[in-house]
């Protein structure tokens, strides 16, 4: 049995000092996506059901492309903030520091290969 004060016991588990930057990071996210998605919404359903080629001479304008580009990186990264949120309130130890490394790696590669895909359908 440990005699140890209050404060001693709380000692550590205070602030981590990036909560209000994580969290303003979080609503400039959601307020880009807020414009971002029903433009990707607009400029993908006007490509749906047309034949290959003119989905890539569609993308091959600017403006589809770069809407879509920044869709993706833009939602790639509020999920990696949003899940590394999730995973470190629900988890702890060394299976906390391995799930935000590997969320956080998924979250990049998936947004490298969705800026891949509409680079190569652009040019």
């Amino acid at each position: 049995m440990a005699f140890q004060t209050d404060r001693k016991r709380a000692a550590g588990l205070g602030s981590a000092k990036s909560g209000t930057q994580h969290h303003w990071l979080m609503m400039v996210t959601s307020v880009a996506l807020l414009v971002l998605v029903p433009l990707f919404i607009f400029t993908f359903g006007s490509a749906l059901g047309k034949p290959y080629e003119e989905v890539l001479a569609y993308y091959a304008k600017p403006w589809p492309a770069v809407i879509a580009a920044l869709t993706f990186l833009v939602g790639f990264f509020h999920f990696s903030k949003g899940a590394q949120t999730l995973i470190e309130d629900y988890t702890h130890g060394t299976t906390r520091k391995a799930l935000v490394i590997g969320v956080i790696c998924l979250s990049y590669t998936l947004a490298a290969f969705g800026v891949f895909a509409v680079i190569r359908m652009a040019l």
